[in-house]
């Protein structure tokens, strides 16, 4: 699960790469867009699939659909078929507080939050002091998920299934003002010890990502985007990492080397 009630830290966009690439470490992947109004994930995907028939090739793809119900019964429908014979089913929720991303969190194994890289998005998870910048106390958002998380464990307990895991991904890192870097990796280390949650390396902010939405590509697709640049390769390299980073159980029927071994060419 793919979530953040502030909107911006480039949640879509990581939750489509994530999709891509398990894909292509062979895994089945399912993707459920829970925004029916701006439903980014489903048209990125939808792309993708146009692109496919277009130039009549075959990429690693998710199945996918939008939510577009009116009850938690009706979610758990689409969730139970969609979730049929795939290894991953990914959703991407709303950048705001929504009673189906709730409703999926309590459920979640893995609970993505991409976060931008500054206090402005920090304080969705928690507040810090204006002076030392230590965490003062947990925000909403945390708090939110950490009810989650007890409900989760309540049914780990009774159906033998594994605690959630929440990981904090900083998109769009700066590698200016080192002081401000600082002081917030300190800061998100005191609350991930408080809270319990991961912290991993996301994407950094590139216009190659923007670029890429209308045809549904991804920074994996070979041989498909043309020539690419040395920043690119990079942006690769980071997303590979991120994968790594959020340590998801894959299945043994995937192949590893399709989406992390180094890269060697555009």
């Amino acid at each position: 699960m793919f979530a953040n009630e502030k909107g911006g830290t480039g949640k879509s966009t990581t939750a489509v790469h994530v999709a891509i690439a398990l894909a292509y470490q062979g895994a089945r992947v399912a993707a459920i867009d829970l925004d029916p109004r701006q439903r980014t994930l489903h048209r990125y995907l939808e792309n993708r699939s146009e692109t496919e028939r277009r130039r009549e090739i075959t990429l690693p793809n998710a199945k996918f659909a939008v939510f577009n119900g009116t009850t938690i019964e009706e979610l758990d429908a689409l969730t139970a078929q969609m979730s049929a014979d795939v290894d991953f089913l990914i959703f991407d929720t709303p950048g705001r507080d929504d009673e189906f991303a709730r409703h999926v969190a309590t459920g979640a194994d893995t609970l993505v939050t991409p976060l931008n890289d500054s206090f402005v998005d920090f304080d969705l998870i928690g507040q810090v002091d204006a002076e030392t910048f230590k965490v003062r106390r947990l925000s909403f958002y945390a708090e939110l998920i950490w009810e989650a998380r007890k409900k989760r464990a309540m049914a780990t307990i009774k159906d033998n299934r594994r605690e959630m895991d929440w990981v904090v991904v900083r998109n769009r890192t700066q590698h200016t003002e080192a002081r401000n870097m600082r002081r917030l990796d300190s800061a998100l280390t005191e609350l991930s010890k408080r809270v319990g949650f991961r912290v991993a390396n996301g994407l950094s902010e590139r216009v190659i990502y923007r670029e890429l939405f209308p045809s549904g590509l991804t920074l994996l697709d070979k041989g498909h985007l043309g020539e690419l640049g040395t920043s690119h390769l990079v942006a690769r390299q980071e997303l590979r990492a991120l994968l790594q980073g959020l340590n998801l159980p894959m299945p043994r029927t995937t192949q590893p080397e399709l989406a992390l071994a180094p890269a060697t060419g555009a």
